[in-house]
């Protein structure tokens, strides 16, 4: 029963079996070609006649084509393919396909676009039209198209391991015949990631050397610089992901991802006013991209993830107002899939870390009434819990708790990845209900696997969650578990001011005065460029006023 497992916390930790997919993912006509619609993007948008851009990133695939400028408009279709810019590279192929109806590289550029923007059925059309096309393409080409037939095959029905192999297979026997096909490659990277959606998000030690490889057939190819990113990210690597990322955002400066994932290996770094710069560039762009395409900010799937990585860099350096408006924004777009619409968590988490229960309340009760998907409204449910527990309810908190766990009863076995949410609020509930040891342990379990979770998303998620255990144990008087969490936060950013914020007082209540001054002094420091009226400054300047004066 997934209820008893998620009371006995077993469960919560299954996260090292699970793949996540950061893709956020779960008829018109025109000359050449058919255009089956695409997602949540309206099909008049995909096919819309685009300009060639420059500062995107360079790549070239020779493919088959009669028209010189089809083959540039496929190039720029993959640049944005690999950039994880999904409209425009509809777009791109779109106008490939407008000067050669006869370029099957384009349709098959189509078809991975269509699946990152949620429409199978149009992917599976694309291939089709490519597939009708074979014939008169390059033996190379044809391997590419029979390689994304066996992903599609794979993708609907993903839980047969043979379809899996099948995939594998086409993309061994195209290796074969063209070893020296960076692109093949980069495919082979994918493939490692085990999962049919993969697009080199979610990479690791295995699709490092494909990565490498694709780059040491073609230098300067700036989409193995991306994908190598993403791969040391998922192990921790900082310093190779960073040196990646810089080169990444110098080859595709226009591109607001690039910028984005520089933002996320600077902050990694401890570098987070830089970071914040980049994060602020990726909006500039994306602002500027919607203006003159007039494209709705909310059909872009990565202006609500920028705007979260945004705020999170603000409330890292104490700009909370400019964090509060960042939060805001991202909680207002519409979520198109189940893991945006969890995703709206960071709002009412945010004002829970701000000591705004009744606020962050009124939000999780929303995520509820909007959520169409069991993960969000499972959020909802968990955060609803944690702020009535702020309000002192503890009652209605078990009835949110209760809510959280029947909900978890409709989840994929795959979604078993956010149950801390829920482990966190049953923690605290310990805390309230005269089982304070109890809670303490199930609490320090949930601080510990967290932190495990590969990623920059996860790992500043993660820190802000620890943040507000450290606040719930202070509010429940268990400062064991208060300085224990103090010391976790410490371990996951030092260069984080509420780390030494946290650790400050829980010294200050055991009375050791010296550490206490310290991590005061440390923690006015980082928060330099912090809001003149965070609160928390006042008292670190006030508890520390020799080594920090006004």
């Amino acid at each position: 029963m997934r209820s008893f497992l998620l009371s006995t916390f077993l469960a919560a930790f299954a996260f090292s079996l699970l793949v996540a997919a950061p893709r956020l993912a779960l008829a018109a006509q025109h000359e050449g070609h058919d255009a089956p619609p695409a997602g949540w993007v309206p099909a008049e948008i995909l096919h819309r006649p685009v300009p060639l851009r420059k500062g995107i990133g360079s790549v070239h695939d020779p493919v088959s084509t009669s028209s010189p400028q089809a083959q540039t408009f496929y190039d720029q279709g993959l640049a944005y393919l690999h950039s994880y810019v999904w409209i425009e590279a509809a777009r791109s192929f779109h106008q490939a396909l407008r000067l050669d109806p006869s370029c099957a590289m384009a349709y098959i550029g189509l078809s991975d676009a269509y699946v990152a923007l949620q429409d199978l059925s149009g992917a599976n059309a694309a291939l089709v039209q490519a597939q009708a096309l074979a014939a008169n393409v390059s033996d190379a080409e044809r391997s590419r198209i029979a390689i994304r037939a066996a992903q599609l095959a794979y993708l609907a029905n993903p839980q047969n391991t043979q379809l899996y192999f099948a995939y594998r297979k086409s993309l061994n026997d195209a290796l074969a015949a063209h070893p020296d096909d960076p692109w093949l490659w980069i495919l082979l990277g994918f493939a490692s990631e085990g999962t049919p959606t993969a697009h080199g998000q979610n990479g690791g030690v295995d699709s490092i050397a494909y990565y490498q490889t694709a780059l040491s057939l073609s230098q300067d190819n700036f989409v193995a610089h991306h994908y190598l990113i993403h791969s040391y990210e998922t192990i921790g690597r900082t310093k190779e992901a960073l040196e990646h990322a810089q080169i990444y955002a110098r080859l595709a400066p226009e591109i607001p991802h690039a910028r984005h994932m520089y933002g996320h290996d600077l902050r990694r770094a401890g570098r987070t006013a830089e970071a914040l710069a980049e994060f602020l560039k990726a909006n500039e762009l994306e602002a500027a991209y919607y203006r003159s395409e007039n494209i709705p900010a909310q059909l872009d799937w990565h202006h609500a993830h920028n705007l979260s990585l945004l705020a999170m860099c603000q409330q890292s350096l104490g700009k909370m107002a400019a964090a509060e408006q960042s939060y805001k924004a991202a909680f207002a777009l519409p979520a198109y899939v189940d893991l945006s619409e969890y995703n709206h968590r960071e709002w009412p988490s945010f004002l829970l870390n701000r000591n705004r229960p009744q606020e962050a309340l009124d939000a999780a009760n929303t995520m509820i009434e909007k959520s169409a998907h069991p993960l969000g409204r499972f959020a909802g449910h968990a955060l609803a819990g944690r702020a009535l527990l702020a309000l002192d309810r503890l009652a209605d908190a078990k009835a949110e708790f209760a809510l959280a766990e029947h909900e978890t009863e409709q989840l994929p076995i795959a979604a078993l990845n956010v149950l801390p949410d829920a482990v966190t609020l049953r923690g605290e509930i310990l805390l309230r209900s005269d089982k304070q040891a109890q809670g303490r342990a199930l609490l320090q379990q949930v601080e510990k696997q967290i932190r495990a979770q590969p990623g920059p998303d996860a790992w500043n998620g993660a820190l802000f969650d620890l943040e507000c255990i450290a606040q719930s144990a202070r509010n429940a008087n268990d400062w064991e578990l208060a300085d224990f969490t103090a010391q976790q936060m410490l371990l996951q950013d030092p260069s984080y001011a509420g780390s030494h914020y946290a650790a400050a007082l829980a010294a200050e209540h055991r009375a050791d005065s010296a550490t206490a001054v310290r991590e005061f002094a440390a923690a006015a420091k980082l928060w330099s460029a912090a809001d003149p009226t965070l609160p928390e400054l006042a008292q670190a300047r006030k508890s520390a006023p020799v080594a920090v004066p006004n």
